[in-house]
């Protein structure tokens, strides 16, 4: 865990990374900096594998059991009264997907997710998007060969210029800015009553 705290925060954004990077990636660190800009203390993830040194990332199933009690942590150590907005990029945002009910996520942020396969589009992975009941947003490549979801109810969709990499900060920065906007005045007005739901 790589903590940015703030001072005083109103809310806290656990991020983890996509499945053949770090959370040096230049999304990350543009979703980072509007975070805190916004009030808000970040917590980048990495998986265990990353941690052990493998570049191939693990099954589904242990990818959301190591997030969900890496969170968890969180939780009840440094970002203990906190609502927690989650989300990450690529293979990270759709880890953050699958657990946001378990983790009690208020919001979900996502970079590049990947919808399906390149050449692949019978491949959705829209349900994942779909399953989430909280406000979303998804910040995506114009020429993404993953694809692009379709905006829903609760889902924002953003495109910048540029593929599946998302390689300046700055673009993304912008683009989360504006949806944490929104969101930040309503986490600050809420009575914190998440932080005694962990474990």
């Amino acid at each position: 865990m790589h903590l940015h705290p703030v001072d005083s925060p109103s809310g806290a954004l656990v991020l983890g990374h996509g499945a053949g990077g770090g959370v040096q990636s230049p999304d990350l660190v543009g979703a980072t900096e509007a975070a805190r800009s916004a009030g808000l203390s970040v917590a980048l993830v990495e998986q265990p594998y990353r941690v052990a040194g493998r570049r191939s990332p693990a099954p589904p199933s242990q990818l959301d059991a190591a997030w969900i009690a890496v969170v968890s942590q969180l939780r009840d150590g440094p970002l203990s009264g906190l609502d927690l907005l989650t989300g990450g990029r690529s293979s990270g945002a759709r880890v953050a997907c699958r657990t946001a009910a378990e983790t009690n996520s208020v919001a979900v942020l996502c970079l590049a997710f990947p919808l399906h396969t390149p050449g692949r589009p019978e491949k959705s992975r829209l349900p994942e998007l779909d399953g989430l009941r909280v406000p979303t947003l998804v910040v995506q490549g114009e020429s993404d060969p993953f694809g692009t979801p379709p905006p829903g109810s609760n889902r924002t969709i953003v495109r910048v210029p540029g593929t599946h990499s998302l390689r300046s900060s700055a673009t993304i920065a912008a683009a989360v800015s504006g949806w944490l906007a929104s969101l930040v005045p309503t986490l600050s007005e809420q009575p914190i009553t998440r932080s005694t739901s962990a474990g």
